[in-house]
């Protein structure tokens, strides 16, 4: 009596395995067949919930400005620290460094900064050349010749007032380092920029006034 007990299976841990089994086979069809008219809603803090990233986050102008400045600095330090032993002429210098500054600002920078976009061309704002073809990279060195020269000019000037108040004529006061440089480079970039931008709305107050 005792053996036919130790031989029948238990009715309870059968139903427990199907059911088991059948609770798989309908989760994994119901993850083939989902799609966004059968999938349930899922509120945006819910979402939040489960994103990864740091608790902190940068706000996108900053972001902008960071990686305008990262990448000047880092022209100046391959390029003017890098050569600077190498190229005897100061003109040399100025004439690599304007080239790789253009050169980095179309292929890398300008990248970077539409790769940070929400929509399409909301960084437009952020960039002195919007356009994507060869016209545009040498319109980026045209333009980084420009900014260059702006802070060729204003390390001259700084030393040279810096000359004047101390009264030593054959010191150079302040060198170019890259994190000053990639900072002198926002900053006349920005100015133009913001010179653009109000070029551009007077244009347009006029064409809207012509119009009318």
């Amino acid at each position: 009596m005792s053996n036919k007990r130790k031989n029948r299976p238990e009715k309870p841990e059968v139903e427990k395995q199907s059911e088991y089994y059948r609770l798989k086979t309908q989760a994994v069809d119901d993850l083939v067949s989902a799609n966004e008219e059968n999938s349930p809603q899922v509120s945006e803090e819910e979402l939040r919930a489960y994103r990864s990233g740091p608790k902190m986050k940068l706000a996108d102008w900053v972001k902008m400005l960071l990686i305008k400045a990262w990448f000047a600095g880092a022209v100046c330090f391959f390029f003017i620290w890098g050569l600077g032993g190498l190229l005897s002429s100061e003109l040399d210098i100025l004439f690599v460094t304007g080239l790789a500054l253009g050169v980095v600002t179309d292929l890398m920078t300008n990248p970077v900064l539409r790769f940070f976009e929400k929509t399409p061309g909301e960084n437009a704002r952020w960039m002195m050349v919007t356009r994507k073809s060869h016209s545009g990279l040498f319109l980026n060195v045209g333009y980084a010749y420009v900014v260059l020269l702006l802070v060729y000019g204003l390390y001259n000037v700084i030393n040279l007032i810096a000359s004047q108040i101390s009264g030593i004529s054959d010191m150079v006061f302040l060198g170019v380092e890259p994190i000053l440089f990639g900072l002198f480079c926002l900053g006349f970039d920005l100015l133009l920029l913001q010179l653009k931008h109000a070029l551009g709305r007077a244009f347009h107050g006029t064409a809207r006034k012509n119009a009318k």
